[in-house]
């Protein structure tokens, strides 16, 4: 192609000006290079065309667009500053041009054919940007005019060069930086450790192309990393544990830094975990301003892990970090609770045993109780044995609190009213001798309120002692009696008597028990279930077996409202 040459100044300026034109209309890099490509290629002749791009960290040319030249040259060649005659013109940032390469050492031979080059730095804001090179093959295929054009070209394309530079980066880290925002989201959604862990290899796989990953937590106990997660070619493999501050993990949570090997081979840190492995990559997982673990790449390629993947793992680093320990903590939860459920379950199953079941057969009465726990486990107690003399003994109580603790503090109770009972004969002296112990063993912020009744079938008597718990409901010719008997609550102040009231009951009376649970239980409107309500329900069921009014009871609880809030508890006793 034969050069075009401008005849008037006025020519060369309305080149240059077309020049500035096409390459400020684009920030594509890509396009940009291709018109700046067809303006050099109109007005210099040659076979082959290459713009390099300066790395200024690597120090370093690569091709970033080629015409002519072999694709194994531009994708592997990389030209130091100052080698061959590309690197020249870039290291001393002016134009080059050999006549024939044959004659200048500094030529790097890519091409045999080649005989005449052209090598112009671009310089944009007192920076080298990168080199315009034109090769042909005709020996003194240039000119000193094309030398000064391609420096006026490339002065005015330096700077849109640069500018197309500056916008790729800036839209490259947008992308990345959405794509981990993304990929943040998506980790700390996912509470499984095992799943999030895989579902990190993943990801960090269609971002670096590793050959193995791994996943180290810090056991500051035991002193060492403990391999979490571990994954070659796809397939998990268990792998042993690291003490702190060995190998190239352990140095990164010393350093509390990424530490980068680019050949595993001269590096005597290195621990052979995977076989073939000759680069690898260790990013520090940094949780509350501690090490809680260690990301490691490998890759079975000499430096294979470049600066870029640094930064990239570094920006991904904090929310795995935040991600695993959320998992972790999750998964450390789980356990517990699971351990607590089984705790539960067996303390269910031993109030079940310790808890009278069944109608007992105490001469002259019927006797049916109903319990529901609002934690699975009630503080609510109930129990009813005979006398030494043959007369029914029966407590009705409550524990301050729920759960597992006001259940232990229950079984206390019942034990020691068991224990204390064959040698006290009435109501009152046996509700003394259970404060003055319950004191004496005294549980802080721990109290029960409980009834005691002593059942003479003989006379239908019932003599009664009360520690603050709710007095029976009876029910008797269809009306509502309220015996009024009344105590301090066991267990909170030494030294205190207990009055005693007799009950003389009548046959077909119903008399119901009842804990807080059921009066104080809330409608969702937040109104109190209430013991006028409770008595509606008696009365309207004192007819019926003792088991049929506890459910009723139950029943009607339900309808007015599904959750307790409290332990409910009901005994109903008939006198027969």
């Amino acid at each position: 192609m034969k050069a075009v040459r401008f005849r008037e100044r006025s020519e060369l300026l309305d080149f240059l000006l077309e020049v500035s034109t096409v390459t400020s209309q684009t920030l594509d890099l890509d396009e940009l290079l291709a018109n700046v490509s067809e303006v050099v290629k109109r007005v210099i002749p040659g076979e082959l065309l290459a713009i390099l791009l300066y790395s200024e960290k690597r120090r370093e040319l690569r091709i970033r667009y080629a015409l002519g030249h072999r694709e194994e040259v531009v994708q592997n060649w990389s030209i130091p500053l100052g080698q061959g005659i590309t690197g020249a013109a870039a290291l001393t940032r002016e134009p080059i041009l050999v006549a024939d390469v044959r004659s200048d050492p500094r030529y790097l031979n890519a091409v045999e054919a080649v005989r005449t080059e052209l090598a112009v730095p671009m310089i944009a804001r007192r920076k080298l940007v990168g080199v315009i090179d034109m090769q042909s093959t005709r020996p003194n295929a240039y000119t000193e005019q094309d030398r000064a054009l391609l420096r006026l070209i490339a002065g005015r394309v330096a700077v849109s060069i640069d500018n197309a530079r500056l916008y790729w980066r800036v839209e490259r880290q947008n992308r990345t930086l959405k794509a981990l925002t993304a990929i943040s989201q998506e980790f700390s959604s996912i509470l499984d450790v095992d799943e999030l862990l895989s579902k990190i290899a993943t990801t960090v796989r269609g971002l670096i192309d590793y050959d193995a990953f791994n996943i180290l937590l810090v056991d500051a106990e035991r002193k060492l990393l403990r391999h979490r997660f571990s994954i070659r070619y796809d397939e998990r493999v268990d792998l042993d544990n690291v003490p702190l501050g060995k190998g190239i993990t352990g140095a990164a949570v010393e350093q509390r830094a990424p530490v980068r090997v680019q050949d595993t081979n001269q590096d005597p840190r290195y621990i052979a975990s995977h076989p073939g492995i000759r680069s690898e990559v260790a990013i520090p997982l940094m949780t509350l301003d501690r090490v809680s673990g260690v990301m490691d790449l490998e890759s079975e390629r000499v430096g294979f892990f470049t600066d870029d993947h640094v930064r990239m793992l570094m920006l991904l680093a904090p929310q795995i970090a935040s991600s695993v320990e959320n998992a972790r903590l999750y998964e450390e939860v789980a356990i517990r609770e699971r351990r607590m459920e089984e705790d539960l379950q067996a303390a269910r199953e031993l109030q079940s045993v310790m808890l009278p079941t069944g109608d007992p057969g105490f001469e002259g009465l019927e006797l049916a109780a109903g319990l529901r726990p609002a934690r699975g486990i009630s503080g609510d107690i109930y129990d009813f044995f005979e006398s030494a003399d043959g007369r029914a003994v029966l407590a009705f109580g409550d524990v301050s609190g729920k759960g597992a603790a006001a259940a232990l503090y229950g079984a206390l109770v019942s034990g020691l009213l068991r224990s204390l009972a064959p040698r006290r004969t009435d109501p009152r002296q046996l509700m003394r001798a259970l404060n003055d112990v319950l004191v004496e063993r005294k549980v802080e912020a721990r109290y029960v309120t409980l009834l005691l009744m002593l059942w003479s079938p003989a006379i239908r008597q019932f003599v009664m002692a009360n520690a603050g718990s709710n007095p029976p409901l009876v029910c008797r010719n269809r009306a509502i009696l309220k015996p009024r008997v009344e105590g301090v609550p066991l267990g909170l102040l030494d030294e205190r008597e207990y009055e005693e009231v007799v009950f003389q009951a009548h046959q077909g009376d119903t008399m119901v028990l009842y804990s807080d649970g059921v009066t104080d239980h809330l409608s969702p409107e937040g109104q109190d279930y209430g013991r006028h309500r409770l008595a509606e329900v008696v009365l309207r069921t004192c007819e019926q077996p003792a088991e049929a009014i506890v459910a009723e009871i139950l029943a009607d609880l339900d309808r007015f409202n599904t959750t307790p809030f409290d332990d409910q508890t009901v005994l109903v006793l008939k006198v027969k």
